[in-house]
């Protein structure tokens, strides 16, 4: 399964699946992160965490432990 972390800066990647339970799924789709949705990753910070992606035309930053819930095509 490839995920949203494993990107790399300048990548583009189609959300296939969100994993996750209850609020932590809800959140990620609240940001905009649904089925289907087209993403790139813009920075990642110096330590890994966290990682700028740009969706639906607005930047958003992401935590680590919430990319790997994003899984990729």
């Amino acid at each position: 399964m490839n995920n949203l972390k494993d990107v790399p800066i300048g990548g583009k990647a189609k959300v296939v699946k969100i994993h996750g339970e209850g609020a932590v799924k809800r959140r990620i789709m609240d940001m905009g992160i649904t089925k289907g949705v087209e993403i790139q990753v813009r920075k990642v910070a110096p330590l890994g965490d966290p990682i700028e992606i740009t969706v639906r035309g607005y930047e958003l930053s992401l935590r680590k432990a919430d990319a790997e819930n994003i899984e990729i095509e």
